[in-house]
């Protein structure tokens, strides 16, 4: 599954650029989107986890490559709840309406993880702490996420719940001040998501639903200047 996804965005790749934002103010602006993530987590000996992720993301109305990201991992399973990662990400940056159309972004991170099911709500809590070297800025940006999530079973159909999460991204400096085309301390963005989660074994299950995505860029006044109205589809694979 992660090779066909990764077939069909270099297909993809080559289509002509289409900017489809949609004015909501004088500097804020809205798209519709579609991410097709693949999450990939396969069990080691001695309690160590590995990970993979390809994360295809569609903006301008779902016409064009917006982002592709690579994200592998290597975790430890401390307790029953809690495990601890670190992770590599390679980011593709295509089609951009500013600036070069196409940037890379690499990024290594450190996450902790927190994961409880009780008997009626599943919780997730994911701790994320992101050093990034983005090609047109200068310096290594720091990046804080929180994640919280929680998954509620739907009692007449037990292997479908109602998914909602919140995560919230704060850059801890800022970076490129010389050449102003870096990130800037403060609120990054945020992410709310509500869907559906249907399991089809216990190695598989799938998300479905809306995600709203506020990015927040200082350099403009107001606050959410771009609104990411999108359709999110991910698979989550287990071993």
């Amino acid at each position: 599954m992660v090779w066909i996804v990764t077939l069909w965005v270099l297909i993809v790749l080559g289509a002509p650029p289409v900017q489809a934002y949609t004015e909501l103010g004088p500097n804020t602006k809205s798209d519709f989107r579609l991410w097709t993530p693949v999450y990939l987590t396969v069990k080691l000996p001695a309690s160590f986890l590995a990970y993979m992720e390809v994360n295809p993301r569609f903006a301008d109305d779902v016409t064009n490559i917006d982002q592709l990201l690579l994200r592998p991992a290597i975790g430890y399973q401390l307790t029953e709840h809690v495990s601890i990662w670190q992770g590599y990400a390679w980011v593709g940056n295509y089609n951009q309406p500013t600036g070069p159309r196409f940037f890379e972004e690499n990024r290594i991170y450190q996450q902790v993880n927190y994961l409880h099911k009780f008997s009626h709500l599943k919780f997730l809590s994911r701790t994320r702490l992101e050093e990034r070297w983005i090609e047109h800025a200068d310096g290594t940006a720091v990046r804080f996420r929180q994640m919280f999530r929680v998954d509620v079973p739907i009692p007449p159909a037990p292997t479908w719940a109602v998914v909602v999460y919140d995560e919230v991204f704060v850059n801890l400096n800022t970076v490129g001040t010389i050449t102003s085309k870096g990130p800037e301390a403060g609120l990054d963005q945020n992410r709310f998501f509500l869907g559906i989660n249907k399991t089809f074994s216990q190695h598989v299950n799938v998300d479905l639903g809306y995600q709203n995505q506020m990015i927040n860029n200082r350099k403009l006044e107001g606050n959410a200047n771009l609104i990411n109205h999108m359709l999110l589809l991910q698979l989550w694979i287990n071993l």
